[in-house]
């Protein structure tokens, strides 16, 4: 419903849509991390460890990891702090940047992956894609590809 101002504002439908995606987001992560905690883990640090044990040699230049988990270079910086304190990660010095350094997943960091993951996809199965089906599954992917490609744009980040 449009307004003298020029607002949008949300019909209905779209804002039942709107706060079920705000709910289900909000429940979901915070059921994961719920589930992550036996291990000592937090969903940025689960995060951090997927992303360098996919990475090449298991490391990742900071600035890179700060981006693909949209956490800024300061916060980043005090999460690798801790999990090098719990040994799961390391910092390297970058060669050919004398001012850049690299993540590097320690061999408990990958162990603690290994450990780890089997437990994630199950509370990811049973809280998520477990209560879809393949249709359902595949509409939701669609519907939801379009907005995290323009976010990923709107970043810019294609």
């Amino acid at each position: 419903m449009d307004t003298e101002n020029g607002t949008r504002w949300l019909s209905e439908e779209e804002q039942r849509a709107w706060r079920a995606h705000l709910e289900v987001s909000r429940l979901l992560m915070h059921q994961l991390e719920r589930d992550l905690q036996p291990f000592g883990l937090t969903n940025n640090d689960y995060e951090i460890l997927v992303n360098l044990s996919e990475s090449e040699n298991h490391r990742m230049r900071m600035s890179d990891l700060a981006t693909a988990t949209l956490q800024s270079k300061s916060r980043l910086s005090h999460q690798i702090t801790r999990m090098e304190n719990a040994g799961l990660v390391r910092r390297e010095n970058c060669e050919s940047d004398r001012r850049g350094l690299y993540a590097v997943l320690t061999e408990q960091g990958w162990e603690t992956m290994r450990k780890v993951a089997p437990h994630h996809v199950a509370s990811v199965r049973e809280h998520f894609i477990d209560l879809l089906n393949e249709t359902e599954l595949k509409a939701l992917y669609g519907s939801l590809l379009p907005i995290a490609q323009h976010l990923r744009q709107t970043r810019g980040r294609v």
